[in-house]
């Protein structure tokens, strides 16, 4: 999906959002640091893959690591691995580090940590390394389907 369909997508399912320009980065700490957002509120979108071979999105706060384990479990899986950085783009359709919390090119089971049902919004890759999306947690939940549940450490 391109940056200009990522706004398509948004408009057309009405979900209010706010893109934030930044410098460019890949990590979530450094995106936090050059946007000012404290890092528990920037989300790590990570593209995995179950033993299966079904692509599953985990979404965890950015000052936390993912539980693989306890991910694997959630979606009853035997286990669940992070896919290579340079695969996770021909899936999501996004480059690590601008890898928003929805409207990836492959629809994925989705997977949000608990921890990120405390805030009304939270940022997420914006569909570039220059870019932070800020979204509402519930759309995220809406759009994805996804399952809640304690998935960081």
């Amino acid at each position: 999906m391109t940056e200009l369909s990522l706004e398509e997508y948004l408009l057309r399912n009405n979900v209010w959002h706010r893109f934030i320009q930044k410098a460019q980065t890949i990590h979530t700490a450094d995106a936090a640091q050059v946007s000012g957002i404290t890092l528990n509120k920037v989300t790590k979108n990570l593209v995995s893959t179950t033993d299966n071979g079904e692509h599953v999105l985990l979404i965890v706060p950015g000052d936390k690591k993912v539980n693989l384990k306890e991910a694997a479990r959630v979606l009853s899986a035997k286990n669940v691995e992070l896919v290579p950085f340079e695969k996770a783009e021909s899936i999501s359709g996004y480059p690590p580090g601008g890898t928003p919390s929805i409207g990836h090119k492959i629809k994925m089971r989705t997977v949000i940590d608990k921890n990120l049902l405390a805030y009304e919004t939270v940022y997420c890759g914006g569909g570039s390394r220059d870019k932070l999306l800020e979204l509402q947690v519930q759309d995220i939940i809406r759009l994805n389907n996804a399952v809640a549940a304690e998935i960081a450490q």
